[in-house]
């Protein structure tokens, strides 16, 4: 065979080539194979292939924190509402995943969607309790085998006002419909004694505190343990940053103490040495939640403020001088969520198959290419500016669809510069340099 031959057997193969990768990922290819002139077929192949000026394979999506990523406290950063006019142009599905919250689902996208000047969509949309959500029908991905607390009396803190009842309350689409929620401004309303320092709140707290249920045992060794005779709380839920810290605190840890989650009791199993950590929270005390682990979050301040995580250490320091703590062979039982935890990351991922489906018109959260051909989920660039949450989460997530979950760390919240504590993929400037980064990695490798 002549070299000529051999050179244009070599062009036509790599056309071929270019030409099923542009079918595999949506791109219109031409036709024109069978050309003479392959040089020419080559200049249109490649211009049909490059149409777009961010080319964007149907196979990747996103995943945005808010706070010091989109926003910085409650104003657009000048750059996100580019970055997601991208994404929305070119179909490539997205969802905002933060530790933030407070609110319902539909009142915060509502806001968003007015700020970012971009429509979004609940179905878009996970904020640090949204999960919770999952346990008035069953309970979180790893542990659904349990019954639901949707009628059952639990105790929400945090947040402003009643937003965070309400929002454990609502019954909208993707939300809770929890029927018995009761808040810390309740209890102190009906009883200020129970913390006497928080009187200063007491004209904030009655403008939404409800009737208690029940009433609060009248002795620690009450026997008034008949259903509705006291209060009796199944579940507490830290929703948002708390803005008492003491009387959420106390009122946290008069529960963990009590007797079967009866305020105002104490169990006589507490300090038991012969029990599973000497007896503390053996006695059917109520399960304890936390919608995230932020210790720091990006204000307005120019230094970043303590967040849930602040709260969540406090309390812990509190715990252990009462009860000797994990020296003394203690441990506070409970659950996080948000991140970096895998249930929120699973909760995500599941959230974005759903709206990726809606977006393709397909099942199962899979894309469609030109020639019909189903393009599952292979990469996920999750953009943070925080290392501890975004970085490591992203980092962390084995995607029980196998996506690969791509860190991305921006410079314009809680990470200003230095080596961060989780490496990232790569470090931007903002959340349009990691948009255009992504979608040039993404076409960069496509399997050959």
């Amino acid at each position: 065979m002549s070299s000529c031959a051999n050179t244009s057997l070599r062009t036509l193969c790599r056309l071929r080539n270019i030409h099923d990768r542009c079918r595999a990922y949506g791109l219109k290819c031409q036709r024109q194979l069978a050309s003479p002139n392959l040089s020419y077929c080559l200049r249109r192949s490649l211009k049909t292939a490059t149409h777009s000026r961010y080319p964007s394979p149907r196979d990747i999506a996103f995943a945005f924190d808010i706070d010091g990523v989109l926003l910085r406290s409650a104003k657009p950063v000048p750059s996100a509402r580019e970055a997601l006019q991208i994404l929305q142009r070119e179909r490539i599905p997205f969802i905002l995943l933060t530790n933030g919250g407070g609110k319902r689902e539909s009142e915060r996208v509502a806001e968003l969607s007015e700020r970012l000047g971009v429509p979004l969509s609940v179905g878009m949309f996970v904020q640090s309790h949204t999960p919770f959500a999952e346990l008035a029908a069953a309970m979180l991905p790893s542990a659904r085998q349990h019954k639901s607390l949707r009628d059952k009396c639990i105790l929400v803190l945090g947040g402003e006002g009643d937003k965070c009842r309400l929002a454990a309350e609502a019954n909208e689409s993707y939300s809770y419909g929890f029927t018995n929620v009761v808040t810390p401004a309740d209890i102190i309303t009906a009883h200020p004694t129970i913390w006497p320092f928080s009187n200063v709140f007491a004209s904030y707290y009655a403008e939404f505190a409800r009737p208690l249920p029940a009433p609060l045992c009248t002795s620690p060794t009450s026997d008034e343990t008949q259903d509705g005779k006291t209060l009796k709380i199944d579940a507490m839920f830290v929703f948002n940053d708390p803005r008492d810290w003491a009387l959420d605190a106390h009122l946290i840890l008069d529960l963990l103490l009590s007797r079967q989650g009866l305020l105002g009791t104490v169990s006589s199993k507490n300090g038991d040495e012969s029990l599973p950590n000497r007896g503390f929270q053996q006695d059917g005390q109520p399960a304890l939640y936390f919608s995230n682990p932020d210790l720091w979050w990006a204000a307005a301040y120019h230094l970043p403020r303590l967040g849930q995580g602040g709260f969540r250490e406090a309390l812990e320091g509190v715990w252990a001088a009462t009860t000797g703590g994990p020296a003394n062979g203690v441990h506070l039982h409970k659950k996080i969520i948000g991140k970096p935890y895998h249930d929120t990351y699973a909760f995500a991922e599941e959230r974005l198959l759903s709206h990726r489906a809606k977006l393709h018109h397909s099942e199962a959260g899979h894309a469609t290419a030109a020639d019909g051909h189903v393009l599952p989920l292979r990469r996920v660039y999750m953009v943070g500016d925080n290392p501890e949450s975004d970085i490591k989460g992203a980092n962390d997530f084995v995607s029980p669809v196998n996506a690969d979950w791509t860190s991305v760390l921006v410079r314009t919240g809680v990470y200003t510069g230095g080596q961060p504590s989780w490496k990232p993929k790569v470090i931007v400037d903002d959340v349009l340099q990691a948009v255009k980064w992504a979608l040039k990695n993404s076409t960069s490798d496509l399997p050959t």
